[in-house]
């Protein structure tokens, strides 16, 4: 499969540094002896990256990819970004790790930061180490400020790897089967494409969000604890929800006295483009936020938000975490947020992710293996189709299609409950004119599956 020569990533200034580590099939065969079999890796020839400098990432043979999978969303400023490194190496070489148990500056001032970007309300934030872990410490504070244990998920959705986190999520092949988490319950999403009722959008009347009601009726004893929800779906293939759904959702819970969560993990920080947050898009304003990877860009770090109240739960017993608000991270996260700021890195969402879903589009109508293109901002998915009418999924050409565009130097992810679904979430600092390459690889690749 030979690219293209009209098209080459843009030129840039930076240079990698030669690599002089174990060769990639010594790492293979370390991992292979060493890792578990449960830490999987991405495409038939697993990919070793060794350097990264903002959208950009080199193998250990210095050849340069276009990374626009953002380590799978988690890095938002760019790899490596020049100022958040800075600040960090100042604060490992002063202190590394000091408990919350001790006072520390960086922790009040993150926070503070986060509460300036919130809806009003929302002023309390824990810190923790993942997203998983900052949904846990959502779930548990929901229900010690109701007193009920019930919680709502919904279909399609992910919230993480620990257990309560599993039981959120609604993917079959996310859950182990030993894994049983009491207490949770899923409704519909709002994923117009496949709706489970084979209705259309908006004679519809929403029934997928009127849903949420027969799940507390029926599954629940009529009182919850909370529903989460991603307000845009990451692993489930970027489904944007119609308007309504979520002020539909959100209104039925409150009613029957819960809580509303948006899991902010992929869709926050501006990446949607128009709003810092995704959940402003709907026009809703939920109870508490989480929060993890970009909000780091790379570092591991969640963190909970919500309102004065509901934070007080967290009183009611001691819940401690060692590293959650340490000075390293919290230093990475204030200087990512400073950077996301000053560099406007929203805008260049809603400008570049405007132009790619335009050209995306363009290669809708030109290529029948695209059934839907939709997202927002740099929050993208394409899903791939045998069949326009019947929608069957096209499983198998996602993974070609990945191997193709790897070997052009573009690096996306899959998602959805078949696998089907290309995502597209590049750091947040791509331009158009990686844009440009990416459709064009993009483009060449769904000619080559084609013709397979």
């Amino acid at each position: 499969m030979a690219a293209k020569t009209n098209y080459q990533l843009p030129i840039i200034d930076h240079q990698p540094q030669p690599y002089a580590g174990p060769s990639r099939d010594e790492v293979i065969a370390l991992r292979k002896e060493y890792v578990s079999p449960g830490v999987l890796t991405y495409y038939r020839e697993p990919l070793m990256v060794v350097e990264g400098h903002m959208q950009y990432l080199w193998d250990e043979t210095g050849k340069r990819y276009l990374d626009a999978f953002a380590g799978i969303v988690t890095v938002s400023v760019g790899h490596c970004h020049p100022k958040v490194i800075e600040k960090v190496r100042q604060q490992t070489g002063c202190l590394q790790h000091a408990t919350t148990l001790y006072l520390h500056p960086t922790i009040a001032q993150f926070a503070e930061k986060l509460a300036d970007k919130m809806p009003e309300g929302l002023s309390r934030t824990y810190f923790t180490n993942s997203g998983s872990e900052a949904n846990e410490i959502a779930i548990l504070s929901c229900r010690e400020k109701t007193g009920n244990t019930e919680v709502i998920a919904l279909r399609n959705g992910y919230h993480g790897g620990t257990a309560t986190a599993m039981g959120l999520t609604a993917h079959g092949s996310w859950k182990f089967k030993s894994n049983s988490a009491p207490g949770i319950h899923h409704s519909h999403a709002g994923y117009c494409y496949r709706c489970p009722y084979g209705l259309e959008y908006p004679s519809c009347d929403l029934k997928c969000a009127h849903d949420i009601k027969e799940v507390i009726q029926y599954e629940t004893p009529g009182e919850i604890a909370c529903f989460i929800g991603e307000p845009i779906q990451g692993v489930g293939g970027a489904v944007v929800p119609p308007k309504e759904f979520f002020s539909i959702v959100y209104d039925i819970v409150r009613q029957h006295g819960g809580l509303c969560i948006a899991d902010e993990v992929q869709g926050g920080f501006g990446r949607t483009g128009k709003h810092f947050w995704s959940h402003q898009n709907w026009d809703v304003v939920p109870d508490g936020v989480t929060m993890a990877k970009g909000i780091g860009n790379g570092i591991p770090l969640g963190a909970w938000t919500t309102t004065e109240a509901i934070s007080n739960a967290m009183t009611n017993r001691i819940h401690f975490n060692t590293y959650g608000g340490n000075p390293i991270s919290m230093t990475q996260g204030l200087a990512t947020l400073e950077v996301i700021e000053e560099e406007g890195l929203q805008q260049n969402c809603l400008e570049v992710g405007d132009y790619l879903i335009d050209q995306l589009r363009e290669l809708q109508e030109k290529h029948p293996l695209v059934g839907e293109v939709r997202g927002m901002g740099l929050m993208l998915g394409v899903e791939l189709v045998r069949d326009r009418k019947t929608k069957e999924p096209a499983t198998s050409e996602a993974a070609d299609l990945l191997e193709a565009m790897k070997h052009r130097g573009v690096i996306l992810g899959k998602g959805g409950l078949f696998g089907n679904t290309l995502r597209i979430k590049p750091p947040m600092c791509i331009t158009q004119d990686d844009a440009e390459y990416l459709v064009a690889m993009l483009d060449e690749s769904l000619d080559v599956i084609k013709g397979n």
